[in-house]
């Protein structure tokens, strides 16, 4: 099961518990196997909800900005750093990085080395795009399931995240990054009203 729980924080539930930026979570769940920050701004990397989420054994996975004070919140032995581009197996969790970053504004810099995600979990391709525009790189991502900021303002608007999903080689596209910071539900109508052959499921 997938959930987006608010914002870009997503829960995946298979094999494996995962979560993917936690923010504003609600309860103490500690159930996470595994948890994938995209970047170190405060909406994607939280310690307060890393904290709700994690348990003993919880893999912290990062960018190298986020090191430091990830080994405060896990285990150091389970913490991994990630740069864009690149495929890992992290403890049999197969996932490639992606990258992630702005155009024409300067929130998400492209020397950040910031990433966007691709989980593979039972054969099926998750792809969180993290903080982004519609950039060159991304634009073939082949994936059954896209997660993408419309938000406008720190990343793509509904129009612009548009024209990604009808580019991407994906079966289900769900719009994030709306609805508490930036964006609102009439961006996500909006989002389905433009996107063309692929099922669209709004989660927020």
């Amino acid at each position: 099961m997938l959930e987006v729980l608010c914002h870009s924080s997503i829960r995946i539930t298979e094999d494996k518990v995962i979560y993917i930026d936690p923010f504003k979570i609600d309860k103490n769940y500690n159930d996470a196997d595994y948890v994938f920050c995209t970047h170190s701004h405060y909406d994607h990397f939280s310690p307060e909800d890393i904290e709700k989420v994690k348990k003993e054994d919880t893999i912290l996975i990062v960018t190298s900005d986020i090191e430091d004070e990830a080994k405060k919140i896990v285990n150091k032995e389970n913490v991994f750093i990630v740069e864009p581009d690149k495929k890992y197996d992290i403890k049999g969790l197969k996932i490639e990085t992606t990258y992630s970053y702005n155009i024409d504004k300067q929130f998400h810099p492209k020397e950040n080395k910031w990433v966007g995600y691709i989980i593979e979990i039972n054969n099926k391709r998750y792809y969180v795009a993290g903080d982004t525009d519609n950039i060159k790189e991304i634009q073939d991502i082949e994936c059954d399931v896209a997660l993408i900021p419309i938000g406008g303002t720190y990343t793509m608007n509904y129009k612009e995240a548009a024209e990604l999903a009808n580019d991407i080689n994906a079966s289900t596209v769900i719009p994030i990054h709306y609805g508490t910071i930036v964006g609102d539900k009439e961006d996500a109508i909006r989002f389905k009203e433009l996107v063309k052959n692929k099922e669209v499921k709004i989660l927020i």
